[in-house]
């Protein structure tokens, strides 16, 4: 058999794991394969180096790959999504002076995001009143699950994200140091950077991802268009390691040794990788933990095989805070992304969602159920929202 050279990029992140375990412990020679990983510190590079081909595939933020087929924010490039990496895995986390002020204005447990919201609500009102500097909330990009759901949760409560507060991008490595500084109040950033936070005695997690959306692609394997056609065979083989790399990873036998290779990779202790697979998590420096078995999902209840149902979410996200208008034709195109097809040919199938999965797919904390076909209802929902009229206040 032939051996196909691959060169991957990723960010050091826990919802890299399929990608690194798949190369680490030789699902990925296994079928033909020889890949280099190449490690990188921002998305932009990720995206930019995918797009150019230097990189053949990447570990990718899952709005990302819509925003390049659509071709806002960069170039278009059109880009397919054949497998997703990780379901949720992110987290909001906050300064303990933050965490001290929104539980003085809580009206219930600040565990609760709709309390957190209200309370946060107070205290940009708070802050105003006596003519302080707006909160500022870092997230890794703007075509990220990091923006969206800081975003959603907190609209929720009545919080506008462009006029209320500032959001700005920082690359995952960079979110800890820069709430040391008091650059930022809160982050929200993937595994293991809230935990590092957290150990540091720097930050508090006030809420995993899943308390926000309980079912969303965070990340996925994204190749471009053209190279999925060229190379059906590679992209097939590169799909079956990535599936057995996700089944090795969930056996909790293998809990170990995959948090040492996935540790490894990332340059941090392996008990935070632990953590981040088990979704048991130290949330304060005093010690306290919440446990969510939600809170990073890796090849389970289906969510390997990519849904354009979760496409179309991430496409509502993206029209919703004014980044692309809402047109049908915009939302096939960003469902097209999502490629089960390709999954289907390469490894026959997934397996369904359980029952106990949302019922709409999706599972957000407030809101109607969310309905694929009716992007344009749901976004006539919600009373904070850019659609129809873009602007970002995003700072780079």
């Amino acid at each position: 058999m032939s051996e196909s050279k691959l060169r991957i990029g990723y960010i050091p992140l826990v919802d890299a794991a399929a990608v690194i375990v798949a190369v680490d412990q030789g699902f990925a020679a296994a079928e033909g394969l020889d890949v280099e990983l190449v490690r990188e510190v921002s998305w932009s590079n990720v995206r930019d180096k995918l797009n150019i081909g230097l990189f053949d595939a990447a570990h990718l933020l899952s709005p990302m790959a819509i925003a390049s087929s659509l071709g806002i924010g960069h170039v278009r490039v059109p880009i397919i999504a054949p497998f997703n990496l990780g379901f949720n895995g992110n987290a909001i986390t906050v300064s303990p002076r933050l965490y001290v002020a929104l539980a003085e204005f809580a009206d219930g447990a600040l565990a609760d995001p709709k309390v957190s919201a209200r309370a946060l609500a107070h205290v940009v009102a708070e802050r105003k009143a006596r003519g302080a500097d707006p909160l500022t909330f870092g997230m890794t990009f703007p075509f990220s699950n990091h923006n969206y759901q800081l975003r959603f949760w907190m609209a929720a409560g009545g919080v506008d994200p462009d006029e209320d507060v500032r959001l700005v991008v920082l690359p995952p490595p960079y979110m800890v140091e820069s709430l040391a500084s008091g650059h930022v109040d809160g982050f929200c950033v993937g595994a293991p950077w809230n935990s590092v936070a957290v150990d540091a005695g720097l930050g508090r997690i006030l809420h995993f991802g899943c308390e926000i959306v309980a079912r969303m692609s965070e990340k996925v394997l994204a190749v471009r268009e053209q190279w999925a056609i060229e190379n059906a065979a590679a992209l097939s083989a590169l799909i079956r390691a990535l599936a057995r790399a996700a089944e090795f990873i969930d056996q909790p036998d293998n809990r170990a040794a995959a948090a040492a290779v996935i540790a490894s990779r990332l340059e941090v202790d392996a008990e935070l990788v632990v953590r981040t697979l088990v979704g048991n998590l130290k949330i304060a420096p005093d010690g306290a933990t919440r446990e969510n078995d939600r809170y990073f999902i890796i090849g389970r209840d289906g969510t390997r095989r990519p849904d354009p149902v979760q496409a179309a979410w991430l496409y509502a996200q993206i029209a919703r805070w004014g980044q692309t208008p809402m047109t049908g034709e915009l939302q096939a195109l960003a469902q097209s992304v999502f490629r089960p097809d390709l999954y289907d040919d390469a490894f026959g199938g997934g397996l369904p969602p359980s029952e106990s999965e949302p019922r709409d797919g999706v599972g957000a904390f407030v809101g109607p159920d969310f309905v694929a076909h009716d992007v344009a209802g749901h976004l006539a929902a919600w009373r904070i929202k850019r659609v129809g009229r873009p602007r970002l206040s995003i700072v780079r």
